[in-house]
């Protein structure tokens, strides 16, 4: 196509959940509700592993990590969606476009890693458990966050780099609530097979690999425990089954989503609020406030906080 010719896309325009006013205001109740939880639930976790010094251990540090994470992925997404169930006109900017692709990889990819550190951490304090602190000390453990979120760069800047040279002159509408690379990508007007193919590998394979590493390395974990004794057998046992869970619902929406062509499907928006949505508020109860310490702590940091308010 003759670039001469060519009419620049300006902004996007969101189809959205639904099309029916009564069934928008009824999602949008419902992802208050759920990004309402998914602010309190990690904020709390932020603040009472930050406020409570029993809690200042590497677990604890990296699961404070996580649910930052939890939270600034959940912010990309989620507030643009609740303003565009209540507007008629679900539009976005090109650059503001741009901005919520490579935050959202840029968190995604940083989440990604960061579950094989959160690994890393139970298999050094299951097989290694008396000198759990000395390896696992605070420079290994900021060394540690810093290189997730550098990957989580790395991984969306080349991304974007792909996307910033595409040419994008009509139709501008976006079957979905946010932008992201499939949706993007087949508005371009140009030959993107190639691209499409980068960012499978980028993205999908990716996924699918480390998600098989992870699953290999818990199934190591849950053998290396049958040499303990039993209550901590059951307890080690329990946190490795959830950080599984945890690991699964991160993982298998964003292979479906990533790891095939960029074909739309009708389950496509159901994943995607899985993914964007339901995770970042579900992984703080299944990670941490399950956890008995961290409910003692959060108690404890309840008390602290209704004496202040007396005085």
């Amino acid at each position: 196509m003759d670039s001469e010719n060519l009419t620049w896309v300006s902004e996007f325009v969101f189809l959205g959940l639904s099309q029916t006013q009564e069934l928008q205001l009824f999602l949008f109740l419902v992802f208050l509700f759920v990004y309402t939880t998914t602010v309190v639930g990690n904020l709390l976790i932020v603040i009472t592993v930050t406020s409570d010094s029993r809690l200042h251990t590497p677990m604890y540090f990296l699961l404070r990590n996580l649910a930052i994470l939890d939270l600034s992925f959940s912010s990309v997404t989620a507030p643009k969606m609740l303003v565009d169930l209540l507007s008629e006109n679900k539009t976005i900017s090109y650059q503001g476009c741009m901005a919520q692709v490579f935050f959202f990889h840029f968190l995604g990819g940083a989440m990604v890693f960061f579950l094989s550190v959160m690994a890393y951490d139970r298999l050094i304090a299951i097989s290694r458990p008396l000198h759990y602190v000395t390896i696992m000390n605070t420079q290994l453990c900021v060394g540690l966050v810093v290189t997730a979120w550098a990957v989580g760069f790395v991984h969306s800047i080349s991304q974007l780099v792909l996307m910033l040279p595409l040419p994008f002159c009509g139709p501008n509408v976006l079957d979905n609530f946010y932008c992201d690379v499939p949706q993007v990508l087949r508005l371009a007007c140009t030959d993107t097979s190639i691209l499409e193919f980068l960012m499978i590998c980028n993205s999908g394979m990716l996924d699918a690999i480390w998600f098989f590493i992870l699953l290999v390395s818990y199934l190591i974990i849950l053998v290396m425990l049958r040499s303990h004794s039993g209550e901590a057998r059951r307890k080690a046992a329990s946190t490795c089954t959830t950080h599984i869970i945890v690991v699964s619902m991160i993982f298998i929406p964003s292979i479906y989503l990533y790891a095939r062509p960029f074909t739309p499907f009708s389950m496509d928006k159901a994943v995607s609020i899985s993914h964007t949505v339901m995770t970042p508020m579900l992984n703080p109860m299944i990670y941490t406030l399950r956890n008995q310490e961290m409910q003692g702590a959060v108690r404890r940091f309840g008390r602290r906080w209704l004496v202040f308010k007396k005085e």
